[in-house]
């Protein structure tokens, strides 16, 4: 089969710091030129006219909640990776908490065998830790996953690993990078009592975080870093919710040599406590969504660097689950489709230049998790990227969500960028509005 060859032409490219207007030829599924000018050297060749705008990296999500197996009515692979691929995040990494769990290498294989078969993005899973699955942890390959997942304070599907000498154990017997949802758990509990005491089951969603505190936050975080200090473990710590966490990391070394790394998540970056009167449950997360005080710190923190990684940890519900008394809505929303345009939206508020979004969501998940030959925009690695009209409004609506579930937390919002391609290992997978019903998607590989 004659290998396919792409030719975008005036793009302004948003690569490794910079932005400058060229051209990018892709051959077969690699890119091979970038340059000031280039021109398609005979007639087979695809090309693109990026008509000015701007060519980003496709964003590497590192964390996300595709309810496959087990829960999808929800959600599936194959639903939520075309999302990701409509909002130009062109790889993922899905985490343990399905029916069954990923907590053995053999249901980690089933995961990497629906994928395969499903998914729209490129993909990558991480394996579950557990209060007894030790052995299982050992037998992973690290160069065939993206990491390892511990739930140090209770979510969806009760992974809670509670046990502090088990948890040193791990900390201690893996090179995989472990990657942490930090809520302290008898905290929460105590607090959750207090408030049903107080209200019953239906308490006011103003108050989730007021439960999960940021008291709950900080006493896990710094204790996981306290262990990963002792241990030598490569930690993680997985989105930040509060400004007190944010001086727990450092940025006076580069993101490489850093063995302890942190994520901000798109939710935390846009809302806060303000907006519960308005949007309800359809922002209930765990970790809450807080102070616009923390949301402030959290993004000093992403400014400066102590903070490494945007992603959406997207964990969509349906609406009828979304609708019950605060005990029973469970926590999550789904992001993927508009996490990029949000960033974005971002940039035209003069909070974030394009370059700095660039990094942290493809640049730095493909430095912290080892992604082979991904995030940037380089000759030689795999032609992942995204063009994006910068001033091109639209509006969030039911017609244009793509989610299985159906909804948006930001339904009503009108985004000034909309994004017109993305290209996936050299194929074009999405074209203005429309994901094309083509499968390029590939297994992550790590360099490690």
């Amino acid at each position: 089969m004659k290998q396919r060859t792409t030719l975008i032409k005036n793009a302004k490219i948003v690569n490794e710091g910079n932005v400058f207007e060229g051209d990018i030829l892709i051959e077969g599924e690699f890119i091979s030129e970038v340059s000031e000018s280039i021109s398609a050297k005979s007639a087979d060749v695809v090309v693109i006219d990026a008509e000015g705008n701007y060519v980003f990296p496709g964003a590497i999500d590192d964390q996300v909640h595709f309810r496959e197996p087990g829960l999808t009515h929800k959600a599936e692979i194959e639903t939520e990776s075309r999302a990701a691929i409509a909002g130009g995040i062109t790889s993922f990494i899905e985490m343990p908490n399905t029916n069954p769990q990923t907590t053995t290498v053999e249901k980690l294989e089933a995961k990497f065998d629906i994928a395969a078969e499903k998914a729209y993005a490129n993909y990558s899973f991480m394996f579950g830790g557990t209060n007894d699955n030790l052995d299982e942890i050992l037998k992973v390959d690290p160069k065939g996953v993206a990491g390892l997942k511990l739930f140090l304070g209770s979510s969806t599907g009760n992974m809670l690993v509670d046990d502090p000498q088990i948890l040193e154990k791990i900390f201690s017997s893996t090179d995989m990078v472990i990657s942490v949802h930090c809520e302290d758990e008898a905290t929460i509990r105590k607090n959750l009592q207090d408030h049903i005491d107080e209200y019953g089951e239906d308490i006011p969603i103003e108050k989730h975080p007021v439960i999960r505190s940021e008291e709950a936050c900080y006493l896990s975080s710094s204790r996981a870093i306290e262990l990963a200090k002792k241990t030598g473990a490569r930690l993680h710590v997985f989105h930040l919710s509060t400004g007190k966490e944010t001086n727990l990391f450092t940025n006076k070394i580069p993101l490489k040599d850093k063995k302890i790394t942190a994520e901000v998540c798109i939710h935390h970056l846009w809302f806060s406590d303000e907006d519960y009167k308005k949007k309800g449950t359809h922002i209930k997360w765990n970790p809450a969504v807080k102070k616009a005080s923390d949301r402030d710190q959290l993004w000093e923190a992403l400014l400066d660097d102590r903070i490494d990684v945007i992603a959406t940890d997207h964990a969509p519900h349906t609406l009828d689950e979304k609708a019950s008394v605060y005990t029973k809505a469970p926590s999550g929303g789904p992001l993927v489709q508009h996490a990029l345009v949000a960033m974005i939206e971002m940039y035209h508020m003069d909070k974030i230049s394009l370059p700095k979004i660039a990094e942290k969501m493809a640049h730095n998940p493909a430095i912290l998790f080892d992604v082979e030959k991904r995030g940037y925009i380089r000759e030689g690695y795999y032609a992942d990227l995204v063009i994006v009209d910068i001033n091109n409004p639209w509006t969030v609506n039911k017609e244009n969500i793509l989610y299985k579930c159906g909804w948006s937390p930001f339904e009503g919002t009108t985004f000034k960028s909309r994004i017109t391609h993305t290209i996936l290992n050299g194929t074009l997978v999405y074209n203005n509005f429309k994901v094309l019903d083509v499968k390029a998607a590939k297994r992550l590989t790590f360099d490690r």
